[in-house]
């Protein structure tokens, strides 16, 4: 995969006011380096060793996001050079994201991930869960909820519209109910949707295949 910049800069004026989240799990720290100079500023890394020797190796502007499955034995590898992680998806990861940011003395700001279609192939926290893993936050001053992420079926794009607007107003439900975290981000749509997602309420969209040439 090579970066096409062409496509990248109609991709950030596109996805407007939503923020582009560019998926890097296929390109090494060159191709980034290349997303980077065509105006992209956030990267989203999928696997732990895969981002650390991009991490290692890339030296241009940027953040990084982490919008993959990860597995709270590898959270101590990223706690201290990402920005975000969107996938939160268990009680055990919020543990482990709450005692390693304790060590860095950081506060991490995290997405809450739901499975909005309870899909049995996917992560995340049932929409009925959201409350109590909310409550459950409380106790954890070193997690900063920021709203929610998800992934739609793979299905036609227009009939995953009812997904999105579902997340939407889930988040809506826990704004209401926890004015005390700043729950404004929704981390939906990717290169075959993100355009009905944005419809929909995204603010930040993941892609990949949309930014590339074979």
């Amino acid at each position: 995969m090579i970066v096409n910049q062409k496509a990248v800069k109609e991709a950030l004026e596109n996805v407007k006011p939503a923020t582009l989240v560019a998926a890097t799990k296929y390109i090494d720290a060159k191709e980034v380096k290349k997303l980077a100079e065509a105006g992209c500023t956030i990267f989203g890394e999928n696997r732990v060793q895969d981002f650390l020797k991009k991490y290692e190796e890339y030296d241009g502007e940027g953040e990084w996001h982490f919008i993959g499955t990860l597995q709270s034995n590898k959270v101590k590898y990223i706690i201290d050079k990402v920005t975000l992680i969107h996938s939160v998806n268990s009680y055990k990861l919020i543990d482990e994201i709450e005692k390693q940011a304790i060590k860095h003395n950081r506060i991490m700001d995290v997405l809450l991930q739901v499975n909005i279609a309870n899909e049995e192939s996917k992560h995340g926290f049932k929409k009925e869960e959201m409350e109590e893993v909310v409550k459950y936050l409380v106790n954890c001053p070193h997690i900063n909820p920021r709203g929610l992420m998800m992934m739609a079926p793979h299905i036609d794009a227009e009939q995953t519209r009812i997904y999105f607007k579902e997340t939407k107003e889930l988040l809506e439900h826990l704004q209401e109910l926890f004015p005390i975290y700043n729950l404004t981000e929704l981390s939906m749509g990717m290169s075959n949707d993100y355009k009905i997602a944005i419809e929909e309420g995204s603010t930040m969209v993941r892609l990949g295949h949309a930014l590339f040439d074979e």
